[in-house]
C-alpha cells in the first residue's frame, strides 16, 4: 500500500468571487507534488469542493488508487463534515460536488478526512492564493 496525504484548498475573493484551488499531494521519498487552477466566478464552498475533487483526480491519475491509502487533509470543517456524513447537504450547487467526491473516494483502498487548521495548510493556501494573483495580473 501506498500512503499518500492530499491538502487541498479552495478559496474566492469575494462571495461568490474569482476562485481557485490548491492541491499538495506528499508522498513518502518523493517531492511534494503541488498545483493550483484557477476555477472562475464561484463560492468559496464550492472552491473546497473543487479542490477536493481536483486533488483526488490527480492522486487517481498519478498512483494506482486501489494501492492507496490516503489521508486528505482540509481547512473546510464544512466539507469535511458533509463528505463524511456529519453534516446534510443543504445548498443545492454543492450536492453534485458532494456526490462526485462520494463517487472518487471509491477507487481508494482506504481514505480519511481530517480537519486541520488553515495555519497547518499554508502550502495549499499558497497554491490557491498564487493562483489568483496570476490570473489577476
Amino acid at each position: 500500500m501506498i500512503e499518500i496525504k492530499l491538502f487541498t484548498d479552495g478559496g474566492a475573493r469575494g462571495n461568490p468571487g474569482p476562485a481557485a484551488a490548491g492541491i499538495v499531494i506528499n508522498t513518502p521519498g518523493s517531492e511534494d507534488i503541488t498545483f493550483g487552477q484557477y476555477l472562475g466566478e464561484i463560492t468559496n464552498n464550492q472552491a473546497e469542493y473543487q479542490a477536493l475533487l481536483l486533488g483526488l483526480d490527480k492522486v487517481i491519475q498519478e498512483f494506482d488508487a486501489p494501492a492507496v491509502n490516503l489521508s486528505v487533509y482540509m481547512d473546510s470543517e464544512l466539507v469535511i463534515k458533509q463528505v463524511t456524513g456529519e453534516y446534510r447537504i443543504k445548498h443545492p450547487n454543492l450536492i453534485p460536488l458532494h456526490a462526485n467526491v462520494l463517487d472518487m473516494i471509491k477507487n481508494f483502498a482506504m481514505i480519511q478526512f481530517v480537519h486541520i487548521p488553515r495555519e497547518n495548510n499554508k502550502k495549499a493556501d499558497a497554491q490557491v492564493n498564487e493562483t489568483l494573483d496570476n490570473h489577476d495580473a
